[in-house]
């Protein structure tokens, strides 16, 4: 499912993870309010990031993802979502970044709304050479937000140059790259009690952080890289990629321990990024992340069977550290009554490791024509990783290797040009540093624990109507994610290998235009997600934390084309998130909701005027939950106002 830029313009949308939302009422894992990832099919997703079909830097929460520079956002599932790299199963994000344009371009965005937001961005683009061959696109902007909880500030710098040169009638070389310089306060939420549960001192108020005025979190990346391609034939081409992507961070930030028997009383320690120099004061630490893609895409015959060939290799190489930390204790704060500003405590407790991940993928897929409405699709896989762990504090160094083979096999059949009856199978792999409270790199018995492996299996039809301006699609599927790490019930300081987890489920999606002028995105996931294999059987049967059983979103929007009042608009939005589990093992739910967002837009030629209001009827709602000690609540009503202008 693809979302254009107009949509989030519609909607308002300044992230990533809103597009997200209109696939059935996923929600979004923003924690902090500093980065995203994502939940599809019943499983986050922290590794399945594309960038222009090529594998991008994996999704933690300090990542922030500007959709200034973003032309599209596509929703990949099934086959499509691991053929490019290894992962999570469930789904993946492919952003596609705008390109240099062939005529003069200038826009200026500026948006304004609650709680101190605006951004001012520009974008432009045009010729560098009379012959066009040369072309360049320039997209900037600055984000300032206080945001609705207390002590909360976010802001950030970003820029993304790309340079396009035709070299040749069949040969072209892009050159991207991007910064962001981002500071703010990360919040760690508030707890169950008090917010989805009963406390004896009552709610604690919607805007209440246990977080200190002093915490801040300065992180700055750069990306830049190349997209070669070269066409031999009409049949024939071929395609090269490289992306370095940098993180640099330096960070206070307060989380939260334990809450007291008197439910107001809350524990609180600080993690501060170390350097090895100066582990007291902090410093910076690293993150670098490379990925190298080359594939042959080709079209051929066998015995009058038509073939279209892809297969490629890619590399790629993640080196985390030395990544130090150290935890200073925190004096405890009153939710109901905090003061701020108490000074830390000693040291209680310090990490210092460096992790290197390296990567070799070998892919293929063969789409084959055996008639003009049947398809066949066979595909596979092959990875050889490689980690190497240095533990700084346990002076210890540990190589973990390990390698898979991911099949995948899909038929396509159409009864008809509107109608598509598809059916696939596909593997995921994920390798996994084995892990113990002590050492971080082995697993109990001394052995290193085998990759996480995900199977798919997925069956579905895919409809237009109108002449191909509205579609529908209807799938389900069932993922099994094996290898599961799960607490050894003997000793909760180690872990064990034995855990599965399964999602069964129905998805509908409908999209396009239904008269001239209304168009709607609508979508319905139903989503049985579960513990199905565990150590310890009392946890066998319980559902996975942040996924709803019932989601459902809907975003429609209705343009007059009178001449009168040709241009003006108005936008309806809805998103449903039924009652979730806030964690693994059951102890607590997180409420449904209904959130009703609407818009009112003017659009004419080169301008256009946007007023989007969230949170309508302004619910008090739990966006995610990270913990019985991290719950986030979701903004209340608020406004933002956009203008666009092309000149």
């Amino acid at each position: 499912m693809s979302f254009l830029r107009q949509v989030l313009q519609d909607q308002g949308s300044f992230r990533v993870q809103d597009a997200v939302r209109n696939v059935g009422g996923q929600p979004g894992t923003n924690f902090g309010r500093s980065g995203e990832t994502f939940i599809l099919r019943g499983f986050t997703q922290s590794n399945n990031y594309l960038r222009n079909g090529v594998r991008d830097a994996k999704a933690i929460s300090g990542i922030v993802i500007p959709t200034t520079n973003i032309e599209r956002i596509e929703v990949l599932r099934g086959p499509a979502s691991v053929l490019y790299g290894f992962g999570d199963p469930g789904g993946t994000i492919n952003i596609v970044t705008k390109q240099p344009l062939t005529e003069p371009y200038y826009a200026f965005e500026f948006a304004s709304g609650s709680f101190d937001f605006y951004q001012p961005a520009i974008d432009i683009s045009g010729p560098l050479t009379d012959d066009k061959k040369l072309l360049y696109r320039l997209n900037a902007s600055y984000y300032n937000a206080d945001g609705s909880t207390d002590l909360f500030r976010k802001e950030y710098y970003f820029v993304s140059p790309v340079i396009s040169w035709q070299i040749g009638k069949n040969t072209n070389l892009t050159f991207e790259a991007d910064y962001t310089d981002l500071q703010l306060r990360e919040l760690w939420g508030q707890p169950a009690e008090g917010t989805v549960l009963p406390n004896r001192n009552g709610k604690i108020p919607r805007d209440r952080s246990i977080i200190e005025p002093t915490d801040f979190s300065n992180r700055r990346t750069a990306r830049i890289g190349y997209r070669f391609k070269h066409s031999f034939s009409e049949n024939w081409s071929l395609s090269n990629a490289f992306q370095a992507w940098i993180w640099r961070q330096e960070q206070y930030n307060t989380t939260a321990t334990r809450l007291e028997p008197d439910g107001r009383t809350l524990e609180r320690t600080t993690q501060i990024n170390a350097s090895s120099t100066d582990a007291i004061n902090g410093g910076t630490t690293n993150w670098s992340i490379f990925t190298l893609d080359t594939n042959v895409v080709g079209k051929f015959q066998t015995g009058g069977i038509q073939h279209q060939l892809l297969m490629g290799f890619d590399l790629y190489k993640d080196v985390q550290g030395p990544f130090a930390r150290i935890f200073r204790a925190t004096q405890p704060i009153d939710l109901y009554n905090p003061v701020y500003g108490q000074p830390l405590g000693r040291v209680t407790s310090a990490t210092n490791a460096k992790t290197r991940l390296d990567n070799l993928g070998l892919y293929v897929q063969d789409q084959i024509a055996l008639t003009d409405n049947l398809k066949l699709v066979l595909g596979g896989r092959y990875d050889l990783s490689t980690s190497i762990i240095t533990d700084y504090v346990a002076s210890s160094v540990f190589t973990q290797p390990d390698e898979a083979f991911s099949p995948q096999v899909g038929v396509v059949y159409q009864p008809s040009k509107t109608v598509s009856l598809y059916a696939n199978y596909n593997r995921s792999f994920l390798q996994i540093t084995g892990t113990t409270a002590f050492s971080g790199s082995r697993a109990a018995d001394g052995s290193f624990f085998t990759p996480q492996r995900g199977t798919q299996y997925e069956v579905g039809i895919k409809t237009d109507f109108l002449d191909g301006k509205l579609s529908t699609n209807l799938a389900l599927y069932e993922v099994t994610l094996s290898n599961v790490l799960t607490i050894d019930p003997s000793n909760p300081r180690l872990s064990v290998q034995v855990g599965e987890q399964q999602s069964q489920g129905v998805e509908f999606n409908v999209a396009g235009e239904i008269l001239p002028g209304w168009n709607i995105i609508a979508a319905y996931a139903y989503t049985d997600a579960k513990v199905s294999k565990d150590i310890n059987r009392s946890r066998i049967g319980n559902r996975l934390p942040n996924v709803p059983e019932n989601g459902f979103s809907l975003w429609t929007t209705y343009t007059i084309s009178q001449r009168e009042l040709k241009g003006l608009g108005f936008g309806l939005g809805l998103l449903y998130v039924g009652e979730r589990q806030g964690d693994l093992l059951n102890s607590f739910q997180l409420p449904s909701y209904l959130r009703t967002d609407a818009a009112v837009f003017y659009r004419n030629n080169k301008f256009r005027l946007g007023v989007n209001f969230k949170n309508l009827f302004n619910i008090d709602y739990v966006d995610i939950g990270g913990s019985s000690l991290s719950i986030f609540r979701g903004d209340p009503f608020n406004a933002v106002v956009t203008l666009d202008w092309q000149f």
